[in-house]
């Protein structure tokens, strides 16, 4: 099957998925959108799937970086957003929570792949980028990738995500709190000490190392790859989840969606409606840089 925003193909056991949309350092479709390039990830994650031949699959970005998070251009219109005119009427409860359920079940579709899963990072690994690391089974990133779960700071703050709980069980409690809270960036040899992912190498390496460890695990019987994903999603399962990632990130999106701002607050929807995108998103991220963190002396 041919995709727009991937590239697809498989050798011996392998599934590769190229994230392919450079231009926009592979930025992902927001739910509720048709196409793009997590719709391709998740039809092409499908197809591997579904083709009793493939063991593994790798997950990778082409150019630059690996992703880049979210097309936030589309973040909020998928529910019927307006443009903020007086008289306008707000998008209901049932189109938000509609939609926020399937975004946090195409997430999870990740999560629980039946096959083995390599997450491969260079470059940009910010907001869904990262998200992408933490579902895998395994990530290897090269030692200067930047990521960061950023999109926090539109204002969600842990609250709007089906990855928290993984992250938590992934890295603990205190440093989960650490990465939500502040949406701060951090390189890939910080990852790998923290956990986030599996290995951080060398950017010439990346290729290699990624190949190798895919080739290692192909070695595993198809049935016993097909048991064993099934059987740790069962046991995550019966750890909450599915009950997190799931039901309780769907609705506490929502209500993300309904937040009141304050005149003091970057109001991230109300500044993209007047100024645009990109100068939207400078705006947010000057806030940090005009006053920088004192905690860590890595600027976000």
């Amino acid at each position: 099957m041919d995709y727009q925003y991937v590239l697809y193909g498989v050798e011996n056991g392998i599934a590769t998925i190229t994230l392919n949309r450079p231009e926009k350092l592979n930025v992902l479709n927001m739910m509720g959108t048709k196409e793009g390039v997590f719709t391709d990830m998740l039809d092409a994650l499908s197809e591997a799937e579904d083709d009793d031949d493939v063991k593994v699959i790798i997950i990778k970005g082409a150019g630059s970086s690996f992703c880049a998070g979210e097309d936030l251009s589309q973040a909020g219109f998928v529910y019927g957003f307006g443009t903020g005119k007086k008289g306008e009427r707000r998008p209901s409860e049932r189109i938000r929570l509609k939609y926020d359920k399937k975004f946090m079940e195409d997430w999870c579709r990740l999560l629980y792949s039946p096959k083995l899963t390599i997450a491969q990072g260079h470059g940009y690994c910010l907001g869904a980028g990262t998200m992408i690391l933490n579902f895998c089974d395994f990530a290897i990133v090269s030692e200067d990738a930047e990521l960061g779960f950023i999109e926090e700071r539109i204002g969600t703050v842990g609250s709007a995500n089906p990855f928290v709980m993984s992250l938590i069980l992934t890295v603990g409690l205190k440093r989960a709190r650490d990465l939500i809270f502040t949406g701060r960036r951090f390189d890939g040899k910080e990852a790998a000490a923290m956990s986030l992912v599996t290995k951080a190498v060398p950017a010439a390496d990346l290729d290699r190392e990624v190949m190798e460890l895919a080739e290692d695990l192909t070695k595993l019987p198809r049935d016993g790859i097909a048991i064993g994903k099934a059987s740790l999603e069962l046991w995550m399962n019966i750890m909450g989840m599915h009950t997190c990632s799931v039901s309780a990130a769907y609705m506490s999106h929502t209500l993300f969606t309904n937040l009141r701002w304050e005149p003091d607050e970057y109001n991230f929807f109300k500044e993209r409606r007047d100024q645009g995108l990109k100068d939207s998103l400078h705006g947010m991220q000057d806030r940090y840089v005009k006053n920088p963190p004192k905690y860590y002396s890595k600027q976000g």
